[in-house]
């Protein structure tokens, strides 16, 4: 067992030592005993911080704030079905998780989250009540609450818009039901905790538990990253997208935070560059106090977390120490996926990469093949994948070091990272861009990233050294560093609140969707004869070497990735399908599923609908084409030679996959509005419990919850013969 598991394992078997209750909003509430007399010693301390990691072993976290609700972006995204359904997945996933009001599930991430808050404010108010609580570990523990309290209101905030929020612990008599508070409001209170906190806690080399536990480490990266979110946008209550200096007084005690940079010198946090700033000083805090270097190889830290290794004052500063047979759905709605018979069991894989995301990888990328798998497992037997069929690659129950058995499903006890070196100095160099403009410090923390991905390219210069040298505005800088967090956190849940953060959520969307119907038409000969196609999708001759096909061969029997020879990863070949099934080689398809067509015949004005004409030689010089179903057919006869009068009709349209990918926001492939119904609703229980909260705004009300409009791109008429 891993070294902090079995202490979980006890927390989620035993009752959490503070006695609760449920109130109408679901948040636990305060102990009946003496926090003075509880919280005299660092065992019992232990105890009731058990008591909040162990809330990320119920399925509102380890399934849905995991990483099945972090899609559809254009990096993670779940292709649903044609019916649009409410209280269910397949609402959230294309952005109408808007309509889930009566969801149970939506309830239950509300309450989980508001439960580990209320339990990490009990421990912090129960250390500082403590006669002990001064003590390095009692400190280290309010440290961890303090992080666990954050990282549930970075959630929350993300997931829900403004939520209300408890400042400190509930006491007997406590008005409990509460409206929401701004969302930055939150982050400001949240950062000023933990600011406070942070330089009493131990690195994780020294702390029990490592980084299965909250560590300080984890706690400067943390500040870090909600100080980017404090600085950034978000959806506000008139369903609009904005940071707090365009609505709001940033120089308001509760808008602020102050702390001391890693000099020493004072700082006190308002305005949007403010909190770039802190974000800024507290990746170089923790670069000068704790500096550690990325793995060689990328894909490392997850072969750790297959392996069940930990390994602190590494790369990974905080990952989620799951326990085997409780909680933990990667290697199961998470990772590559196993289907049939497995003897590590199977998964039900709801966590998908666009095939545009596997295509915007540079060649030399080593980041591709992990953060895509564009490979399944079926009856222990490797299987390529289709373009539309790709999962995150960066974990496989397959691979793990335990035997899982045949039956099992979840609870795999495989970790996951909340926070790696490389998100610390991609956010570095961010917010130094954003103070300063490219700056050396800003290329050289992208450059460590990238020589990462591209150690063992032979165009290294081309894709490090040229690449970064290249940015030198601040757009330019920002777009590579919008690119290189989608390259490097593939499948971490953390893009879909990036791009929240950054008010890029449509437009990426829109770029995914326009790029997938661009590669689309280029694998179409007749469309890219087209001129009123090409007017008006020009780009779509950038995409002519994309491949529509890609072709494997098995090479092995091992059910390793390594076991697949492919002949193309991305490009189009130059030879045909006949020579190439004839050399024995297997095709999968790629650009070819970005498009859709159906195809009709039409006489005299009527259509008779996709089945293909009987065709029949009559023996006396005529032919008869007989068209339709019954009871609608119709008999044509002609002259052998002359024209059937017949119309083969095809209508070229965006696929199926990307049309309904995101059709919460967009009703259709470009067609949005510029603005993602992300926010998801208070549920219709909750609300009914409380005097003060509403769904009033947030895209909530208003939400469009029609199946998606497909995009038509040409209709082409030929005569059938």
């Amino acid at each position: 067992m891993k070294p902090y598991s079995k202490y979980l394992a006890i927390a989620a078997v035993g009752a959490f030592a503070l006695t609760s209750c449920n109130d109408t909003l679901n948040v636990d509430s305060p102990s009946q005993m003496d926090q003075t007399m509880v919280y005299n010693s660092s065992e019992f301390a232990t105890n009731a911080i058990n008591g909040v990691y162990v809330l990320f072993g119920e399925d509102p976290y380890t399934s849905r704030m995991c990483g099945v609700w972090m899609q559809n972006t254009d990096v993670e995204a779940m292709g649903v079905s044609a019916t649009t359904a409410t209280n269910h997945r397949n609402a959230i996933w294309p952005l109408q998780g808007a309509g889930n009001v009566g969801w149970s599930d939506v309830k239950k991430v509300w309450d989980n989250n508001l439960q580990a808050i209320e339990r990490a404010n009990q421990v912090r108010a129960g250390i500082d009540k403590s006669s002990i609580g001064t003590q390095d570990e009692m400190q280290q523990i309010k440290g961890e609450a303090t992080c666990l309290k954050a990282f549930r209101y970075y959630l929350m905030c993300n997931l829900f818009g403004d939520v209300p929020y408890y400042d400190v612990a509930a006491k007997w008599g406590d008005e409990i039901d509460k409206p929401r508070t701004d969302k930055n409001v939150v982050y400001s209170r949240c950062l000023q905790q933990l600011v406070d906190i942070e330089p009493s806690m131990k690195w994780s080399d020294v702390n029990t538990g490592g980084i299965e536990r909250m560590n300080r480490d984890f706690a400067i990266g943390l500040i870090a990253r909600i100080a980017l979110f404090r600085a950034g946008y978000g959806m506000t209550k008139d369903g609009t997208m904005k940071c707090a200096d365009e609505y709001l007084d940033v120089n308001a005690d509760s808008l602020s935070v102050t702390y001391k940079d890693v000099s020493g010198a004072e700082k006190t946090a308002h305005s949007r560059a403010d909190y770039y700033q802190m974000a800024k000083d507290y990746c170089q805090k923790l670069i000068q106090l704790k500096p550690r270097e990325l793995y060689p190889n990328f894909e490392q830290a997850f072969v750790n977390e297959m392996n069940y290794t930990i390994e602190n004052n590494a790369e990974v500063l905080y990952e989620v120490a799951f326990v085997q047979n409780y909680g933990g759905d990667i290697g199961w709605s998470f990772g590559v996926a196993n289907t049939g018979s497995c003897a590590k069991g199977t998964t039900t894989a709801q966590v998908a990469v666009t095939p545009t995301y596997y295509m915007s990888f540079a060649d030399n990328d080593s980041r591709r093949d992990v953060c895509c798998a564009k490979y399944s497992h079926e009856n222990d037997t490797v299987k390529a994948s289709a373009a539309t069929g790709l999962y995150a690659g960066k974990w496989d129950r397959a691979l793990a070091a335990k035997d899982l058995g045949s039956g099992s499903s979840k609870g795999t006890g495989i970790n996951f990272p909340l926070m790696r070196y490389s998100d610390v100095l991609l956010m570095l160099a961010e917010a130094e861009n954003e103070l300063n403009g490219p700056t050396a410090l800003a290329k050289e923390c992208l450059t460590k990233v990238r020589a990462r991905a591209f150690a063992n390219s032979p165009t290294y210069s081309a894709d490090v050294t040229e690449y970064v040298a290249r940015l030198n505005t601040k757009e330019a800088f920002f777009n590579a560093i919008v690119d290189e967090r989608a390259w490097e956190f593939g499948s971490e849940a953390l893009r879909k609140f990036d791009l929240i953060r950054w008010n890029l959520y449509a437009t990426k969307i829109e770029q995914a969707m326009r790029t997938a119907l661009c590669w689309g038409i280029a694998t179409n000969e007749d469309l890219m004869m087209d001129e009123a196609v090409l007017q008006q999708y020009p780009e779509a001759v950038n995409y002519t070497n994309w491949a529509p096909k890609l072709w494997y061969v098995k090479v092995g029997k091992n059910n390793l990735k390594t076991d697949i020879k492919w002949y193309n990863e991305k490009y189009r070949i130059e030879e045909d399908d006949a020579t190439m099934t004839a050399a024995g080689w297997q095709s999968v398809n790629w650009g070819s599923q970005m498009i859709k067509r159906t195809r009709t015949y039409v006489y005299g004005g009527t259509d008779y609908g996709t089945t293909t004409p009987v065709k029949t030689d009559n023996g006396d010089g005529t032919i008869t084409y007989t068209l339709g179903t019954a009871p609608n057919t119709k008999v044509v006869t002609v002259n052998s030679g002359e024209p059937t009068g017949i119309t083969r009709k095809d209508v070229y349209a965006a696929s199926d996959y990307f049309t309904r990918l995101y059709r919460g926001y967009s009703n259709g492939a470009l067609k949005g509005n510029g603005v993602v119904p992300y926010v998801l609703p208070i549920t219709t229980e909750t609300i009914s419990a409380s005097t003060v909260l509403n769904n009033d705004g947030y895209h909530i009300l208003d939400t469009n919850m029609g199946d998606g409009v497909n995009v038509e791109v040409a209709t082409i008429e030929r005569e059938y013969k």
